[in-house]
């Protein structure tokens, strides 16, 4: 997942983007922070304890609904903290009393227009993609050859399910035949060479 903050109203609205499911996830402390207009953030941090303590006992779905993701803390350190997507966050917004309610509505609604938006014209996509790792300061040799490795892997995992070829193991057994005639190597004994545990190999590649 990549990080990249996002603003609303002048504050910082830390979230992360999965690129498997194609969706941002918002840390729920830094939105209950504003919906409370709290300026320490411990005490929003307590507060969304003590709502998601209700929340749990009402049997409320929002809580499960929550993710814990590694979001960068005021120490500038890897935390653990809850996320949500735009939708959960949309109906979590409800259940706190806020004048803020209306606007963070409509600045998570404004988020999904533009991922409707890059769904109907992939263009949009691609280029927040360029921007994103430009920001990440990878080079733009860089940048065409991861886009042009992605472009090479969807038509052949296209290619693949119209042949039948549909689990997720039997892709993982093709893409490591594939690497291991490139490479002359396993994926595993390539991620055990580089030093990974989660990472994709193709983000090492400059």
């Amino acid at each position: 997942m990549k990080e990249n903050l996002a603003i609303f109203e002048e504050h910082k609205i830390r979230r992360l983007y999965d690129e498997k499911t194609e969706t941002w996830f918002f840390s729920v402390i830094d939105i209950v922070q504003v919906l409370t207009q709290q300026l320490n953030y411990q005490t929003a941090r307590k507060y969304w304890n003590k709502l998601k303590e209700r929340l749990k006992n009402e049997g409320s779905e929002l809580v499960t609904n929550c993710h814990q993701l590694k979001m960068a803390a005021e120490d500038n350190k890897l935390r653990l903290t809850d996320a949500a997507n735009a939708e959960t966050l949309l109906r979590l917004v409800q259940s706190i009393p806020s004048l803020k309610a209306e606007p963070i509505k409509l600045w998570l609604a404004k988020v999904g227009y533009e991922r409707i938006q890059e769904m109907a014209d992939p263009a949009r996509s691609l280029d927040r993609a360029r921007e994103t790792w430009q920001k990440h300061g990878y080079s733009e040799k860089w940048i065409q050859q991861r886009m042009m490795g992605l472009e090479t892997r969807n038509k052949l995992t296209d290619y693949w399910k119209e042949h039948g070829i549909k689990e997720k193991d039997e892709f993982a057994i093709l893409t490591n035949i594939i690497h291991q005639e490139w490479a002359e190597i396993s994926v595993k004994d390539h991620k055990k060479t580089k030093g990974l545990k989660s990472q994709n190999l193709r983000d090492l590649i400059i």
